[in-house]
């Protein structure tokens, strides 16, 4: 194996999420789980990194939220800055530490960088007409404003983006623009702001990103760089970088500590990446090191693990602020992701369209690792994935329950069986086969190969060969059958658990930055001390080791949870306001029509077999009389429902569910505690009469 450590010292960060809603599995497959396996490995292989992050605690999604919830700021931010991190911790993700930016600390060291920067005259001070709602009081930030975008007409294009088109605006720009405060159409009002003329610095930044050319110097290989930043950044370049406010009239952030700029603070996208510096110094001073050797010291390289919305603000502006300052280190690397899409359909926190991290591992608190699993097979590191529970319960039951799991199971179970448990000593190399010899070769390579993967961030691949040790180990004992070769040539059998508890041992070091909870406990069943990188070798598990007690590492994921997890889509469950769910997508009213609802009656009912969740019953709809299942059992016995009148959406097409033909939905409500009720026609109508 040969994995090279330069010990250079290496400083990992994350997005800083926002701390106005929860943490769902798209913000983790974005900029978290990729850099959790890069720091975990990083860790094991002797490297000298920190990774930081922090809530991002300022902004107007904040302020917004606090007026929807009829709260303040603070508290918005103080209860999700609990929250996230307790999502985190669900699924193991393992900062070395975790700031924010509403600290008194912080507030200090963003101060005081603006300064510098305004001692180094990197701003222009402008005094310029800004959108004003008259009926708050307040200027207005670029998300404070929606309306038409210019160039693709979507309608609720911010300030400063279309999140249809992407295109760049100014407040300005849009179309019938209004407040999002009151509702009401703002008017232009003068303000004095602090603008960064990005303009300034457009050939370094080329140089800096196309060739990883920095003061003449090489600074990174831009090639390593994934095409999709490159190619935003390019995008952004070419297109004439514009002077951006690095200050808003906002009353709640950072404030500006300029004489004269009271209610003016610093602009979130100066103040947010300023995060990572604080969590640095919070870091450093608990572990007694000295943070400038990690935003300083050029023999430092920085990473920032992000998604692909966050990319124009790491790679341009915040490269331009620190080059600006003068004594910070740049960018080494930023592998961005793209997005990951969710059952057909874009993440959409308003519309609960989210699995959301800390409500899945309150109710599966062993479900880290097959959840990380999943996350990093379909991790979208060049284009936009999808997560889908079908696709999450396949990868469960066929690759790490059937492959992993039966084959450490296996070995495990025949030691026990056939040497009470104690691993057998090594054979001569004179006893190896020719399939020996191929087993242990490939052995010996897993870790070079997995580790040459992960440090250029293919975290898919790199997971991929990692699990491929396990079917090797799998594909070994099925073939060569030691069940078979024990009456007949025990000696033979010796050599064979030999080395499959070689390939379990390496599993155990092999699949810590992926499944940490599980190598954990495949390191301690095959007495495995110290999990470094350079420990996975032919000869990790010493001969005469007595094993230890290991469970069934993975159980199988069957239909009904699946139905479960697919049902929570679009509910209310996520919902902060405990009275009200939040409103879907507008549609039309052509798509309105189009659906059949109609009163039926529920003339029988009955338990839907080895479905503790499911009623089916059958109605008579005036047309005809059909079966609909419907996920009610937990809250009606099937007495409760007969003879009921029930709105039925009639032309939904139809689906089997367990083994049953629903034939339409019967609509329900659904209050905030999970409560069902039905929807129930008034006296007078009749089956077959169409609700419109």
């Amino acid at each position: 194996m040969s994995v090279t450590t330069n010990k250079k010292r290496r400083l990992i960060t994350s997005a800083l999420p926002y701390a106005n809603g929860h943490i769902h599995l798209g913000h983790i497959a974005g900029a978290y789980l990729p850099a959790d396996i890069y720091v975990r490995y990083l860790r094991s292989v002797g490297e000298n990194v920190v990774w930081v992050c922090g809530s991002d605690e300022h902004g107007a999604a904040i302020t917004l939220r606090a007026k929807k919830d009829k709260t303040t700021p603070q508290e918005i931010v103080d209860k999700y800055h609990v929250e996230m991190q307790e999502a985190f911790s669900g699924l193991d993700i393992s900062f070395d530490h975790y700031s924010r930016t509403s600290s008194a600390r912080h507030h200090k060291v963003a101060q005081d960088f603006f300064l510098k920067l305004l001692e180094n005259g990197s701003f222009e001070v402008k005094t310029e007409e800004q959108y004003y709602d008259t009926e708050e009081d307040q200027f207005l930030a670029d998300r404070y404003i929606t309306g038409t975008c210019p160039k693709c007409e979507a309608e609720n294009a911010y300030g400063d983006q279309c999140e249809k088109c992407g295109s760049t605006l100014s407040p300005t720009e849009l179309i019938n623009p209004k407040s999002t405060l009151s509702g009401s159409e703002p008017v232009l009002k003068p303000t004095t702001l602090w603008y960064l003329p990005m303009g300034r610095h457009e050939d370094w930044l080329k140089d800096y990103i196309e060739k990883g050319e920095l003061d003449g110097a090489q600074h990174h290989d831009a090639k390593a760089w994934k095409s999709h930043v490159i190619g935003q950044c390019k995008s952004w370049i070419d297109g004439g970088l514009q002077s951006r406010a690095m200050t808003r009239d906002l009353k709640w952030g950072v404030p500006v500590p300029v004489e004269g700029a009271e209610g003016k603070v610093l602009y979130v996208w100066l103040d947010a990446p300023i995060g990572y510096i604080t969590s640095t110094m919070e870091w450093a001073e608990k572990n007694g090191e000295d943070w400038r050797d990690w935003w300083q010291n050029p023999d430092t390289e920085l990473l920032h693990f992000i998604g692909k919305d966050n990319i124009v603000f790491h790679c341009i502006i915040f490269p331009i602020l620190l080059k600006e300052h003068g004594d910070y280190i740049l960018p080494h690397q930023v592998p961005a992701n793209e997005f990951m899409n969710l059952e057909g359909d874009k993440i959409s926190t308003s519309r609960n369209w989210a699995v959301w991290v800390k409500e899945y591992c309150g109710e599966n608190p062993d479900g880290s690792d097959v959840m990380r699993y999943v996350l990093a097979s379909i991790m979208p590191e060049q284009r936009d994935s999808e997560f889908t529970w079908t696709d999450f319960r396949d990868r469960v039951n066929n690759e790490l329950a059937d492959v992993l799991g039966n084959f450490v199971n296996r070995v495990l179970v025949l030691t026990r069986k056939y040497y009470e448990g104690v691993v057998p000593n090594a054979p001569s190399d004179d006893a190896l086969s020719k399939v020996d010899k191929k087993v242990l070769a490939s052995l010996t390579e897993a870790p070079g190969k997995i580790a040459d993967l992960i440090e250029r961030h293919r975290y898919r691949e790199a997971q991929l060969e990692a699990m491929n040790v396990a079917r090797l180990g799998n594909k070994y004992l099925t073939e060569e059958e030691p069940w078979k070769l024990m009456k007949t040539d025990p000696a033979r059998v010796e050599t064979i658990m030999q080395i499959a508890s070689q390939v379990v041992g390496n599993l155990g070091v092999l699949l810590e930055p992926f499944l940490p909870r599980t190598a954990e406990k495949i390191s301690k069943a095959m007495g495995i001390a110290e999990k470094k990188w350079t420990d996975a070798s032919t000869g990790i598990v010493a001969g005469g080791t007595k094993l230890g007690e290991l469970p069934i590492l993975f159980a199988k994921i069957d239909d009904e949870f699946l139905e479960e997890q697919v049902a929570k889509l679009g509910n209310n469950s996520s919902n902060t306001n405990p009275n009200i769910m939040p409103q879907k997508d507008p549609t039309t009213f052509d798509n309105f029509t189009q659906m059949d609802l109609r009163v039926a009656t529920v003339t029988e009912c009955v338990p839907v077999k080895k479905a503790d969740k499911l009623l089916q019953l059958t109605l008579d709809t005036g047309l005809d009389v059909r079966t609909v299942v419907s996920g009610i059992a937990e809250h009606f016995k099937p007495e409760d429902v007969i003879g009921r009148r029930v709105v039925l959406l009639a032309n939904l097409e139809p689906r089997k569910i367990r083994g049953v033909e629903s034939q339409g939905m019967v609509l329900m409500a659904t209050n905030a505690d999970g409560g069902l009720r039905f929807i129930t026609p008034e006296e007078g109508v009749n089956p077959g009469d169409v609700i419109s």
